[in-house]
C-alpha cells in the first residue's frame, strides 16, 4: 500500500506553529513509519527539518508555508503531482483534501470549532475551513475524528454518514511522564517560576475561556486563604483576539500574580506541567483536548471543563465543572487545595487513564482506516 500523505501545516520550529496540529502530524508520520507491513509513505511537507524513519519526503519550497500559497498549492499543484505518483490512496492531515484528484482520499478532522463557534474566528479563516472541510469529507472514503465530539460534529453540521467515520484518538509522547522531585524543582527554579503555581498550557485565544479563568482565579484569592501564593501561568502563543486575556487581568489587578511566559517549546513541556500544583483547562471546545492527556501523563492534578471532548481525554480522572459557570471553577480549586488527598488521587487515576493514549495505537489504527478506505 503506497499512501501519499499531506503534510504541508507540519513545522518543527520552536513557536505556536509547531504545537497543535503540527504535533499530530509529527507524531503520526513517526508512528507510521515504525509500523511493520513494507507500506510506502510519501509525505510532502515544506519543513526543511523534519525526517521520520521509513517515510519518503517530497519537500515543497517555503511559499507554501504561507496560508494563501498552501491552499492554492493543495488545489492545484498537489493533484498533480498525485497523477504523477503510483499511489493508492492521498490522506489529509488537516481537515481538507485536494478536491481535483480521482485518487481514494482519507482526511482527518480535528475539531469544528469554525462551525461551532463562528464567532471567534477571523471570516476569512472561517470561510475557508468551512468551504474546503465541507467539501473534503464529502469527498473522502473515510473521515477520520479525533473524537467523538467531532464525529458527532460531522454528523451534525456536515451530514457525513456515521459509516465512513473512524474515530481516532491522538496520543501522548513517551516524553510526558512524572519526573523526579529534585529535577523538576531545579528546573521550577531555572525557569524562574513561582513556588506555587496553577498552569494553562495553549493558545491565547476566545475559545480557550481564560477571561473565565482569570476571574474564577481572582475569586479564589479573595474568598480562600488557600489560594495566597498560588500564582497563575498561563502559557501559549498569542492567538485570535488575545488582547482581551491581557485586558481581563488589568482589569482584575492581578499583574503581579499572572504570568505570560509565551510559547513553551515541546521538549520543555513535561517540565512545565511537572513543576504546577495543578493543570487548569477551562476550554469551551475542543476536538481532543491534548494538554489535559499530557498534563495526567505527568502526574499533575487536573481540573478541567466540561467540554465534550475533554470528558472523552478525562473520565474520572480530573476535576470538572461547566465552561459557562465560575463558580463551578472556584469550588474545584477550593476542593482540590484543601484536600491533599484528592489530588493524590487524580494523579494517579491521571496517570491509568493517560495510558490510554499512545502515538503508536494511533498510527495502527489510522493504516487500519487506509485499508478500509481501499475495499
Amino acid at each position: 500500500m503506497h499512501i501519499a500523505i499531506n503534510a504541508q501545516l507540519l513545522n518543527t520550529e520552536e513557536s505556536y506553529r509547531g504545537a497543535g496540529v503540527s504535533n499530530y502530524s509529527q507524531n503520526l508520520l513517526t508512528g507510521l513509519g515504525k509500523e511493520p507491513g513494507g507500506h510506502r509513505f510519501t509525505t510532502f511537507v515544506s519543513d526543511p527539518n523534519f525526517h521520520a524513519e521509513n517515510v519518503t519526503l517530497r519537500r515543497s519550497r517555503g511559499f507554501v508555508a504561507k496560508p494563501l500559497a498552501r491552499i492554492a498549492w493543495e488545489q492545484t499543484v498537489l493533484p498533480l503531482a498525485l497523477k504523477q505518483m503510483e499511489a493508492d490512496l492521498v490522506h489529509g492531515l488537516v481537515n481538507v483534501l485536494p478536491l481535483a484528484t480521482n485518487l481514494p482520499g482519507v482526511v482527518t478532522v480535528h475539531d469544528l470549532s469554525f462551525v461551532r463557534m463562528p464567532e471567534k474566528l477571523p471570516p476569512a479563516k472561517r470561510f475557508y475551513l468551512t468551504r474546503l472541510c465541507g467539501a473534503s469529507v464529502a469527498k473522502a472514503r473515510r473521515v477520520i475524528a479525533v473524537s467523538r465530539q467531532t464525529a458527532d460534529d460531522l454528523m451534525d453540521c456536515f451530514g457525513v454518514d456515521a459509516g465512513k467515520i473512524e474515530i481516532v484518538y491522538n496520543g501522548v509522547a513517551e516524553n510526558f511522564h512524572p519526573g523526579n522531585a529534585a529535577e523538576t524543582e531545579r528546573f521550577r527554579i531555572s525557569a524562574g517560576l513561582p513556588e506555587r503555581f496553577l498552569l494553562y498550557l495553549g493558545t491565547l485565544e476566545p475559545r480557550k475561556n481564560l477571561a473565565r479563568l482569570i476571574d474564577g482565579y481572582a475569586r479564589w484569592r479573595e474568598s480562600d486563604p488557600a489560594a495566597q501564593g498560588v500564582a497563575l501561568v498561563l502559557a501559549g502563543g498569542k492567538g485570535w483576539y488575545y488582547d482581551e486575556i491581557f485586558q481581563r487581568v488589568r482589569d482584575r489587578g492581578l499583574e503581579d500574580a499572572v504570568h505570560f511566559p509565551g510559547f513553551i517549546p515541546g521538549p520543555q513541556l513535561p517540565h512545565w506541567y511537572r513543576a504546577a500544583a495543578a493543570f487548569v483547562y477551562p476550554s469551551l471546545f475542543e476536538g481532543f483536548g491534548l494538554p489535559v492527556a499530557e498534563a495526567m501523563a505527568c502526574g499533575t492534578p487536573v481540573i478541567c471543563s466540561d467540554a465534550a471532548s475533554l470528558l472523552e481525554v478525562a473520565g474520572d480522572a480530573v476535576l470538572i465543572f461547566p465552561a459557562a459557570e465560575t463558580d463551578g471553577l472556584v469550588q474545584a480549586l477550593r476542593t482540590l487545595f484543601a484536600q491533599p488527598e484528592v489530588g493524590a488521587e487524580l494523579a494517579q487515576r491521571g496517570l491509568a487513564r493517560s495510558g490510554r493514549f499512545t502515538w503508536e495505537r494511533a498510527a495502527q489504527e489510522t493504516l487500519a482506516v487506509y485499508t478500509a478506505a481501499l475495499l
